[in-house]
């Protein structure tokens, strides 16, 4: 069976276009539907107190920034109309929502070579792979 539905993930790095390319490239094979998708993810450093108010501020300027970017790397991967995403939150739970929100039938996500400590820390890609309720293709990345 075909995919319907592709979601592309990025994290607006340099190598994202490694990601759209191929999604693009899946999404034209098959005839899928394709939306692109960054999540921000950040926690101020106070979130109960008097620094509630700057927080939410940076929140919200993270977001904008976020948006402009992810616009500027569909643009240049030639899917200037594409649907595009922009959340604010956790990358592993919000990419999983996403998965079974829109439903899509596989997500692109870039994944690095981890080595030593990283191997422990960093398991965004690992977790994704394992929940997510449809195909996950890990592009390769640098390190």
């Amino acid at each position: 069976m075909d995919y319907q539905r592709i979601i592309a993930a990025v994290d607006l790095d340099t190598e994202s276009e490694r990601v759209l390319a191929r999604a693009k490239w899946l999404a034209g094979f098959t005839g899928a539907k394709l939306r692109v998708l960054h999540v921000v993810e950040y926690v101020p450093v106070e979130p109960m107190g008097e620094a509630l108010l700057p927080a939410v501020n940076i929140e919200r300027e993270l977001v904008a920034g976020a948006r402009n970017r992810l616009a500027e790397l569909t643009a240049a991967a030639g899917l200037p109309d594409v649907e595009q995403e922009v959340i604010a939150g956790t990358i592993k739970a919000d990419l999983l929502r996403a998965v079974q929100d829109w439903p899509a039938d596989l997500l692109v996500i870039g994944s690095r070579e981890r080595h030593g400590l990283a191997l422990i820390v960093n398991l965004t890609e690992d977790a994704v792979l394992h929940a997510a309720a449809c195909d996950v293709l890990a592009v390769r990345l640098s390190d």
